[in-house]
């Protein structure tokens, strides 16, 4: 991969200015591979956020609940798990408790969707071009940038 400086030919106007610039194109950089290979299920980046926050949950969650961890937060969380239960990704209950409130959780077509990605994912290049070490400190880094 090039340089930001290779990339974008404007003058940053410090290291301040080129960091931020350098994390939001490599934010894009990831979303286009990530998409790129989701592309194959037909799932986007959002739908496959879903995907991954049920199997972590190991139970059914509420749409609300959902919608509230997903790391990119989305409107229309409702029409992306449409889509995943057009799929047979996921399935849809109502809660036995109130019946106002809608539970999903992923079906076994999903779980094994997911695995497949984590295939894929799990010998791409990010872990080629990075020690361990080198990921810890991006890390800190990264969580440090965002604390309020």
């Amino acid at each position: 991969m090039k340089k930001i400086e290779e990339i974008i030919t404007a003058n940053f106007k410090d290291e301040h200015h080129k960091a931020l610039i350098n994390i939001r194109y490599t934010s894009n950089y990831i979303g286009v591979y990530y998409n790129h290979q989701l592309e194959v299920f037909d799932l986007t980046l959002a739908q496959f956020n879903i995907l991954r926050i049920l199997r972590g949950a190991n139970k059914r969650l509420s749409i609300k609940t959902v919608k509230n961890r997903m790391v990119e937060k989305s409107p229309n969380t409702t029409r992306l798990v449409d889509k995943l239960i057009a799929k047979d990704f996921v399935k849809r209950s109502r809660s036995e408790k109130d019946r106002r409130i809608v539970n999903i959780e992923i079906t076994a077509l999903g779980l094994e969707t997911l695995a497949k990605l984590d295939v894929q994912f799990e010998d791409n290049y990010f872990r080629q071009n990075l020690s361990s070490e080198e990921v810890k400190t991006l890390n800190h880094l990264l969580d440090k940038f965002r604390k309020e």
